[in-house]
This record gives C-alpha cells, sequence and structure tokens, in this order.
C-alpha cells in the first residue's frame, strides 16, 4: 500500500525547530530552476520509508533504471522513523540525492532543501498532485502515487442486500446498510479504537465538486450547519451509529482484524479511501475469500448528477539541494515516476496524466463518479490549521470524531443537534479572532 502519512512528533517538532533559520549544508533557497545538466551516470542514494521494499521489490525497480542507464548505480536507504530521522538529516546538509519530502517541511522552505523540478504550469500537463509541492510557481517534489477518497465494501454483501450500485444519497446509504444488517453481517465498521480511520471523515470535500472549498472552509464561521460539508460527512457518520449499524462495541474494534472481517463480508463497508482496497483483497485471498468480493465507492451525494472523489497523492519525491549528481537524481525521479509501474503495483492512481487508472478507480469513474483535487487554500492559506489549533476542534484528527460516536450511541450526554451547536460556537469563536 502507500503509507499513510505520519502524524508529527515531538522529536520531528523539535528537529523542525532547530532547522529553521539553520539550513546547515543546504542550497541559498533563490529558487531557481534546477540545473540538470550532465550525463546520466555514477551513483545516487535514494532515502525511502518503504523499509518492506529495500530487500525485495525497490532493488528490481533499480535493476531496470540500470539497464536503461548503463554505469549508473541506485541505492536505498530504508528510514524506520521517516519523519523525524530524515527532518533531522535536513538540518545537517546530508539526506541522500532523491528523498521523500517529510510533512514537517514548510512548503516556503522548499527551496532550502531541494532543487526546483521547473514550472508547475509546465508539469501540471504531465502530472498529477502537482500543486502539493509548488511555492512561488515552481514545482518541487513529484508524487509516486495517489489515492481516492471513499467507501471501501463488500460489493457481495451489499448485493445480497439488494444494492448493486452505489446509494446516491446519505438516506439511501443509511438504508443500504439497514438492509445489511437484516441479513447478519455488520453494516459498518468503524474502528473506533484504532482511531486515525475517522479522520477519513475529514477527506470528503470534493463531494460538493467546488475547487474553493478549502478556501472557504476557514471563512464559514458554522461549518456545522445543513449544507456545509462537516454536516453532511459528520452527520452521516453519527446517523450510522445513532441507528446502531456499526460493530456493538466500538471500545474493541481492532484496524488490523477488521480487514479480514470485510475481506469475507462479516462487515460490509468501511469510510477508508482506495488505498485499502489492495490490502482487504489480500486479507480476501489469504482467507480464501474472493478479492473481486471488494470495491471502490464513492461517499453518498451527488452534484449535478454525478458523484465526487478527492483524490490526492502521497508522499511526494524530490531532489537534494546537496546531491552531487543530480542528473542521475532526476533521471531517476522521471522514470520512477513514469516507467517504474510502481504505481501500478501498488494500486494507486499513477502520478503520469496518460496513464490508466487502478482497476477499483476505473470502475467507479465508469459508472459516473469524477475524480477531483481539491487545491490548497491561498488566501486564507494557514487559516484553517490556525481555527483547529484555536478552537481545540481537531479536525483532521480523530478525538472529536471518537466522542461524537460516543454521543450517537448515548455513551455520552447530548444528541446531533447539540453536538453540532457545540462545535459550530467554539470553531465561530475562534474563526472570528483568526479571521480578524
Amino acid at each position: 500500500m502507500l503509507n499513510r502519512r505520519t502524524l508529527l512528533g515531538a522529536g520531528t517538532v523539535a528537529a523542525l525547530a532547530l532547522m529553521t533559520g539553520c539550513t546547515g549544508g543546504a542550497g541559498d533557497g533563490s529558487g531557481a530552476s534546477g540545473d540538470f545538466s550532465g550525463e546520466v551516470k555514477g551513483a545516487i542514494t535514494v532515502l525511502t520509508n518503504r523499509t518492506d521494499l529495500v530487500e525485495t521489490k525497490l532493488p528490481e525497480y533499480a535493476k531496470a533504471f540500470q539497464a536503461k542507464y548503463p554505469g549508473t548505480t541506485v541505492t536505498f536507504e530504508g528510514v524506520t522513523n521517516y519523519e523525524d530521522d530524515v527532518t533531522t538529516q535536513l538540518s545537517g546538509g546530508d539526506y541522500g540525492d532523491v528523498l521523500l519530502i517529510p510533512n514537517s517541511v514548510a512548503v516556503d522552505q522548499y527551496p532550502q532543501f531541494f532543487e526546483p523540478l521547473g514550472d508547475a504550469a509546465d508539469l501540471r500537463t504531465r502530472f498529477r498532485f502537482i500543486d502539493q509541492t509548488t511555492y512561488q510557481g515552481k514545482a518541487y517534489g513529484l508524487s509516486l502515487g495517489g489515492i481516492a477518497k471513499g467507501f471501501v465494501v463488500n460489493k457481495r454483501i451489499w448485493a445480497e442486500a439488494g444494492i448493486t450500485a452505489p446509494p446516491k444519497t446519505p438516506e439511501e446509504f443509511l438504508a443500504g446498510l439497514r438492509a445489511i444488517a437484516a441479513g447478519g453481517a455488520v453494516p459498518y465498521y468503524t474502528n473506533y479504537k484504532d482511531g486515525w480511520p475517522l479522520s477519513e471523515w475529514n477527506n470528503q470535500r470534493a463531494v460538493f465538486a467546488d475547487p474553493q472549498i478549502n478556501e472557504q472552509l476557514p471563512a464559514d464561521a458554522a461549518p456545522w450547519q445543513p449544507g456545509r460539508i462537516q454536516y453532511l460527512a459528520d452527520g452521516l457518520l453519527f446517523d450510522i451509529v445513532h441507528a446502531r449499524l456499526t460493530e456493538k462495541d466500538p471500545l474493541t474494534t481492532n484496524w488490523e482484524a477488521s480487514k479480514p472481517m470485510l475481506a469475507t463480508g462479516k462487515t460490509a463497508s468501511m469510510l477508508l479511501g482506495s488505498w485499502a482496497v489492495p490490502q482487504v483483497q489480500d486479507a480476501a485471498k489469504a482467507a480464501g475469500a474472493n478479492p473481486d468480493d471488494i470495491a471502490f465507492w464513492p461517499f453518498p451525494y451527488q452534484k449535478d448528477g454525478k458523484f465526487h472523489a478527492r483524490i490526492d497523492g502521497d508522499y511526494t519525491a524530490a531532489i537534494s539541494r546537496n546531491s552531487g549528481n543530480k542528473a542521475t537524481a532526476k533521471a531517476w525521479l522521471d522514470w520512477f515516476a513514469t516507467e517504474s509501474g510502481f504505481a501500478a503495483d501498488n494500486q494507486a492512481i499513477p502520478p503520469a496524466v496518460d496513464q490508466p487508472l487502478p482497476a477499483a478507480l476505473q470502475a467507479v469513474t465508469g459508472a459516473g463518479t469524477e475524480l477531483m483535487e481539491t487545491p490548497q487554500a491561498v488566501a486564507n492559506a494557514g487559516k484553517e490549521d490556525e481555527i483547529i489549533r484555536e478552537s481545540e476542534i481537531d479536525l483532521k484528527g480523530d478525538i472529536y470524531r471518537q466522542k461524537l460516536v460516543d454521543v450517537a450511541r448515548g455513551a455520552a450526554e447530548g444528541d446531533k443537534e447539540s453536538f453540532f451547536a457545540d462545535l459550530n460556537r467554539r470553531w465561530g469563536a475562534a474563526q472570528s479572532r483568526v479571521m480578524k
């Protein structure tokens, strides 16, 4: 799978603090177009978080690259604690030739550490997810693969309940879950205990087909009111739990156990995203079930008669400003993004726009779902995170959604209206201070 991005720990924050204002051996940060002239030959070191592939699949990619470019050598450095360790390496100036950009590095710091790959406007014609690493018109990284946001379902269980196509509304979705419950399977699995899957409910912003939604959210003083994305997404989660269409005891959920449960039809649905499809399919194979039962469905909402699902890239790879072999590093990065087959091997959205989508996404796009990137805010850049901190509502996390589940199942005081009213009150108070 594509690894989920690692949450920043105290070590990463500390390393970043050391790095701020002290770039070690980093470049001058001029932001000029990168110089990749020279012959493609010699050795490069590639830093990766995929420690599981360093001795297996990655050397196969390197062998294919070296066959295309004789005289080159690619060595991989697997980093288990990638975020913390590589952030520290950045401050020291020695961080290989090609690396995944740590989440801790702010966009305006990219010119200090990474070689600009070219004009973002030009690269957008060839690659998806370019906006994720664009600063002042220059792109500094290429995504190695993307994912779509939505539901991973056991379509056999849904079909046995009479539903053979993705529900178009939250009401239809709830009706389908009730039909599944009548058949004996658990309709929806929250993964409450592990927590992080609940954050996926924040990743449905494309459903309104509004490219300005990330710009508009910080300007909204009450996102949990009808007609807003937070009300739509969190409201569906609340209604699912309140109707007792989930596992009996969310305190005992288990992420690893949930995959074979979905694979074999003991459960029918989980909001995760397309990255989970191959994992659940592998669980199906291991259990002797049919991996073709596992599918990706969009969130149950249509705009102008069409589903929309958000897509974004996973980690992006960049070239070190300190690389002594930038020509070979650039050739590797271009080749890996366009010719290696890495995205296809992981059933991810390929970074190259002219390459086919994975089968699970071809199925939903063929049925009328539009995949959309939702651009980051520009005028209100950083304001959403400020409001999150001020309000102490972890919009991108899982704590308040665990509270939502508790309220919905009767384990905490309140109801849907009072819970959302409190969220609006706290968000609005913080928003008024941040946006004044």
